[in-house]
């Protein structure tokens, strides 16, 4: 943190929306609200200058033709996000954080690069609910959330999965999700941040440079048990 609030940047909303994503953000505000810190939401919409001084940047999903449109505009403002920046993407926001990314319609885009990551179409949509299995990061815990995309995505040595697939298809090769440093990105939408707690603590202690106070939030967890125990059974 900077200052005494903590701003966390929303990025393209207008373009990288779907599925509810930008609710990610509010979930990160409420949940330092509730340790007693001022957080702040500050979107940046298509055509503005990306900010240098976020603690926290988020990009959300959508579809090829808003991707590739949200791809090129970040691109022209890549050093706003310095080596100390914390990233997190979901779907759409995943593949521009990688360095490639092919749509549909076999055209091939320039990511951000703070990804090692590279995407293509797979062979069929991945419509359904992903449950996997955390890195060390999130000491194993399982992440929950559902799917929706053709992408393929392959992790360079760059890159660290966040998680690997028990249910779903995340990554399309048994792993979902990518780490590097304090950028992460992930195929789980719900949102995300909503549905993994663990996960959304873990971006705030990288935002705020510090282990935040132990959070207790019972009816969360409730739903969250429920959830998985019902995903966990077979198809």
């Amino acid at each position: 943190m900077r200052d005494s609030i903590v701003h966390i940047g929303l990025l393209l909303p207008e373009v990288l929306g779907t599925y509810g994503d930008t609710g990610n953000a509010q979930v990160l505000c409420r949940r330092l609200r509730w340790r007693g810190f001022d957080a702040e939401v500050v979107p940046v919409g298509l055509g503005e200058p990306v900010p240098s001084t976020l603690d926290l940047y988020l990009l959300g999903g959508g579809e090829d033709g808003a991707q590739a449109l949200a791809a090129a505009h970040l691109r022209k403002h890549r050093r706003a996000l310095t080596p100390r920046a914390v990233v997190f993407g979901v779907c759409a926001g995943l593949q521009v954080l990688g360095t490639r990314f092919r749509g549909s319609d076999g055209v091939d885009h320039d990511g951000l690069g703070l990804l090692d990551l590279t995407t293509e179409p797979g062979e069929r949509r991945a419509v359904s609910e992903l449950v996997a299995t955390s890195s060390d990061l999130l000491g194993n815990a399982p992440l929950t959330g559902f799917e929706n995309h053709l992408g393929a995505s392959k992790l360079g040595a760059g890159s660290e999965p966040l998680g690997q697939v028990v249910r779903g298809t995340g990554n399309g090769d048994g792993t979902e999700g990518a780490v590097t440093d304090h950028i992460a990105g992930t195929y789980l939408h719900g949102p995300a941040l909503a549905r993994n707690p663990a996960l959304a603590d873990l971006l705030l202690t990288w935002a705020a440079g510090q282990a935040l106070p132990a959070l207790e939030v019972p009816e969360v967890e409730r739903l969250r048990g429920e959830r998985l125990a019902r995903r966990r059974r077979p198809s």
